[in-house]
This record gives structure tokens, sequence and C-alpha cells, in this order.
């Protein structure tokens, strides 16, 4: 009787086995479900499946991207076209990290590292605590698609922010930051400048007689330009791109542009089309040079005004202020000279440093800089003629 119960129990055990065996997927499933890589810590596998994505301009959602993402895969072959790799977002204020479904899909996604997103060029790659092996053969988007970057596309974070902030000057102590951000952005969505519902310029910073505006994306800053010399509260604001800025010069109109266009019926107030109509495509430029090393330390700067900015006393007094506010930045300003209208060299701005270094960073600044629609010249000025005043 016990010998029977033995192999009764025996019988038993190997029937269990058996089931169990039947029920555990092929070693090969396992790889295809996230988390679950056979032989693999899941945690470890969870950092193989994910990439880091810098650069994210403001205005992304998690939806969004992985819509984009997903999409983009699909359109150059990443993946099968029924197939959804990114299964998850996580995004912070300037970078999110993707999940996608297995290690060898984040391989593939590696490809797109440079692909234009909302105005900027995002940055795909493996997360700082990825310690597995390098890929070799990892191209960039360009590189896999044949595209170009587009023109004034910011590759990283700081040109990103730089390509959405603007300078706006001549501004008035009674001007709060929260008037300035309202009025203007109540401007854009007015004529139609803004690309999306709500007001387009995200936070503002006043500084004595200037301000500097920071848009949600880099065409509506472009598109802002045109807003240049709106009257505000009895003073013509003017609306251009920071010192910093090293991007092409931009074609756009002013605000009497845009009335103008209103009044002959090219453009409706309170509908969109402002941008398009008012960024028209421009002559051709005229061709820019170089600099050049510095031979001195006197900058001579030509296009930046006009015969009418230079008629009235307080706004001439108004100019050489924020002039000599924005060109002290670039080293030691000794002063700034703007001969009056009906004197030698009018519509000339010339800015004397202690060194020719720093005439050189003020050059490389502002060189080849728009202003007021304007391309503005610099050149390096003879000390001696500065000395004597002689500005023809």
């Amino acid at each position: 009787p016990t010998h029977c119960i033995t192999l009764c129990l025996l019988s038993r055990v190997s029937d269990r086995n058996a089931i169990m065996t039947s029920m555990q997927p092929p070693l090969g499933m396992l790889s295809a479900i996230p988390g679950l890589s056979g032989g693999m810590n899941p945690q470890q596998d969870k950092i193989n499946r994910e990439l880091f994505v810098g650069n994210t301009p403001p205005g992304t959602s998690e939806l969004l991207l992985m819509h984009f993402l997903n999409a983009a895969m699909r359109r150059i072959n990443l993946c099968q076209p029924h197939e959804t790799p990114i299964l998850n977002c996580r995004l912070n204020p300037k970078f999110a990290f993707i999940e996608l479904v297995s290690a060898e899909m984040a391989n593939h996604a590696m490809n797109m590292s440079g692909i234009p997103f909302l105005g900027a060029v995002l940055k795909i790659s493996r997360p700082s605590k990825y310690s597995g092996p390098p890929l070799t053969t990892v191209r960039t988007w360009q590189q896999l698609t044949g595209a170009q970057l587009p023109v004034g596309a910011a590759v990283d974070a700081e040109t990103e922010k730089m390509s959405r902030e603007l300078f706006i000057g001549n501004t008035t102590p009674e001007m709060s930051e929260q008037m300035i951000r309202e009025f203007l952005g109540n401007a854009m969505e007015q004529v139609g400048l803004n690309i999306t519902p709500g007001n387009p310029i995200q936070a503002c910073r006043v500084s004595g007689k200037f301000a500097f505006v920071e848009l949600r994306s880099a065409q509506e800053a472009t598109n802002a330009l045109n807003l240049n010399n709106i009257p505000f509260m009895g003073a013509a604001l003017r609306v251009g791109r920071p010192s910093k800025w090293n991007g092409p010069p931009d074609q756009h109109g002013n605000w009497e542009d845009i009335l103008a266009k209103y009044m002959a019926g090219e453009l409706q107030l309170g509908g969109p089309g402002a941008a398009a109509a008012l960024n028209q495509a421009p002559a051709p430029a005229a061709p820019t040079t170089e600099p050049g090393a510095p031979t001195s330390h006197i900058v001579e700067l030509q296009g930046m005004l006009t015969a009418d900015d230079l008629a009235n006393d307080d706004e001439y007094q108004e100019i050489l202020e924020d002039t000599t506010e924005e060109c002290g930045q670039f080293g030691t300003l000794l002063q700034v000279v703007i001969p009056k209208a009906n004197e030698v060299g009018a519509t000339k701005v010339f800015l004397e440093y202690s060194t020719a270094q720093d005439a050189a960073q003020a050059m490389s600044n502002l060189h080849n800089r728009t202003f007021d629609g304007r391309r503005v010249v610099g050149n390096y000025f003879d000390p001696q003629r500065f000395e004597q005043k002689d500005y023809a």
C-alpha cells in the first residue's frame, strides 16, 4: 500500500509540472513584453528601453510628443506601419523621457535625433544612467532623411530660448511687466500674429527704459517684430531682437504696415494671416561682409537710425540712453556719440570702448543685426578722426 501511495503522489507532481510548463510562454516571447526580458532585471530592462529627449520647446505636451515621434518612426520605417513603439512619455520643462516597447526599438528611435519639432531641434540619446554598449551605427534625422535643418531652428536650449526673446525699447516707468505683456499679447491676438489661441507672451521683465519679453514659440517671436513702433501710453515701443541674437536678419513690417494693410482691406483684425501678409518675400539682401580683426576701439554703426529718429530732441535723448544701456554690456563703454539731424554723420552711431577687445565684442554682436527692419553694418572707426569729431 505504501508503494502504491508513493507512485500516485509522483504521478500527480509530474502532471502538475507538465501543466505549469505548458502555461509558460516561450523565452523569446518574454523579450517582446516590456519589463519581462528573459533573465534581465526589470529595472535594467526599463533603463534599456528609455531614451532622453532634450531641447523640448514650450507648448510641448506628453501626448503630442508621443504621437509626433511614433508617426515619425512609422514614416521612415524605423518600425512597422501598424506599430506603436513609444509606450510612455514623462515631460519636464526642458526635456522628456520616452519609454519604448523594447531595447531594440529604442536603438532605432535614436536615429531621430535632430528632428525638427515646434521650431526646435530635438536631441535624442540614451539617459545618463544607461550602462549598456554604445551604438556605433546611429545616424541623425538629417542623415537618415536627407532633410536640412530649418532656417532659424534652435539646436540647443539656450538658442531656442534666445529665438523666443525680444527687446522692447522706449518703455516708460509707468509700464509694468504685466501691462506690457497683456498689451502686446492682446495686440498680437487682435491682428492674427499668434499661432495658437491665448496670449503668446509668456513672460516679461522690465529693466529701466527697456524690457525683454519671452514668447511661447520662435515663430510667434518673429511675428511679434511686426509690432515695432506700436503706440502705448504715449510712447512708440521699439520691438526688435536682443543684442545677443546672432540669427539671420528678419524680414518684417512695422505697426504702421499693419494699419496700412488693414486700411487697404488686405488684413482683417481679429483673424489669422497678418504674419503671412506682412512677412512678404523680400528683395535680395545686400551682400554682407565680416568686420575682420579689431583695428580700433571705436565702433561705427550705420543703418541703425533714420533722420526721423533724430528729429525730436526727447526721442533723440531716449535713443542715446537706450543705446548706452544696450551696448554697455559688451565691455567698458566710455561714450556713445550720435550726431544730430543737422550735423555731419547724422544717422550714424559711434561707440567708444576702453579696449579694441571690447570693441570686437560689440562688433560680433551688432554687425549684421536687424534693427527696425534694417540691417546694421558695423565698422572700426579711426580713433584720430573720432577725436577730431570728423564723423563724415
